[in-house]
């Protein structure tokens, strides 16, 4: 098989025969297998799954988890599931358009140094001024407090060859943040800009909650530096509150000034009691993600899976 391309969908109904077709046009030359991954959808996304199946079981398969495990656990599956030389993730909502399939097949078929392709977004003229702050600020403090380089911008829609597809699965993690994964393994990158096109229908998913917890889930999971920076803080809390004390000391025993200071006494106790709250609550972000990787869950459970021959499942 020359081609896998992972499609992970989530209540994408009115995307997805579109997107079929699309990707039915551009790879018409290739031989390739479309892997949709249908994240417990709560639409009527399944049925329009089993649909395309019915009318091009040559090229379809279908992954339908038995509830909502998040993109990267679907994406995760698709991995699982490729048996092709190249496989590319794409999202199903059509937003990502699959000429640059084509584009990144070549340049892979052209560089065989080069392990993966990432497409990398152009700035969308309609998102907002803070998206993209939020968006710049999160890739600039994870290559700060991270090991592993993050570079703005790219994301999930990219290409590889069947080495780093096995270095990928490999990492058998529950907590998975794919972006950090696809760094963090290695391999030689090349990334490409891509243009983000308008949804054909519905909205999104992701949003800017869901952003804030994704991008708190990738600090956690590749970087321990938030624990050392609660400790230093610790420190420094700590020594501030020793040269008060001895302030207070000198100014009451030498000087025989009564020092009123409940109103400074109060603002100290309530900064060093928040701290040791922060602190704390870093510390059990870190402890709960140990705890859930040590119960050895599955990263998805299936419903069904349509396509599949018994000996790739």
């Amino acid at each position: 098989m020359k081609l896998n391309v992972i499609i992970p969908v989530y209540n994408e109904e009115g995307n997805i025969k579109l997107l079929h077709k699309k990707l039915s046009d551009a790879l018409i030359e290739i031989e390739y297998e479309l892997i949709f991954v249908n994240d417990g959808s709560a639409d009527n996304t399944s049925k329009r799954l089993k649909d395309i199946y019915n009318e091009d079981q040559k090229h379809v398969r279908v992954i339908n988890f038995s509830r909502n495990f998040g993109k990267d656990a679907a994406m995760y599956a698709g991995l699982t599931h490729t048996n092709a030389e190249y496989s590319v993730i794409i999202d199903g909502d059509c937003q990502q358009n699959p000429k640059y399939i084509l584009q990144m097949l070549k340049y892979l078929e052209q560089n065989k140094d080069i392990d993966q392709v990432a497409m990398v977004n152009k700035e969308r003229k309609k998102e907002s001024f803070l998206n993209k702050f939020l968006k710049k600020s999160f890739y600039k403090f994870m290559n700060i407090i991270s090991d592993t380089k993050f570079v703005i911008g790219a994301s999930d829609f990219r290409m590889f060859r069947e080495n780093v597809v096995s270095g990928i699965i490999s990492l058998g993690e529950n907590n998975r943040f794919s972006k950090g994964i696809f760094s963090w393994v290695g391999f030689n990158t090349y990334y490409m800009e891509y243009e983000v096109e308008e949804r054909n229908s519905g909205k999104t998913n992701f949003n800017l909650f869901k952003q804030f917890k994704y991008a708190f889930n990738g600090i956690i999971n590749f970087s321990v530096k938030p624990l050392r920076i609660a400790t230093v803080i610790g420190f420094i809390s700590s020594f501030g509150a020793f040269i008060y004390l001895i302030i207070i000391l000198i100014e009451t025993l030498i000087t025989g000034i009564a020092v009123p200071g409940y109103a400074s006494l109060i603002s100290i106790m309530l900064f060093l009691g928040g701290m040791q709250l922060i602190a704390i609550g870093i510390l059990g972000e870190y402890v709960s993600k140990t705890y859930l990787e040590t119960k050895k869950r599955p990263v998805y459970v299936a419903k069904n899976k349509l396509g599949f021959n018994e000996d790739i499942l």
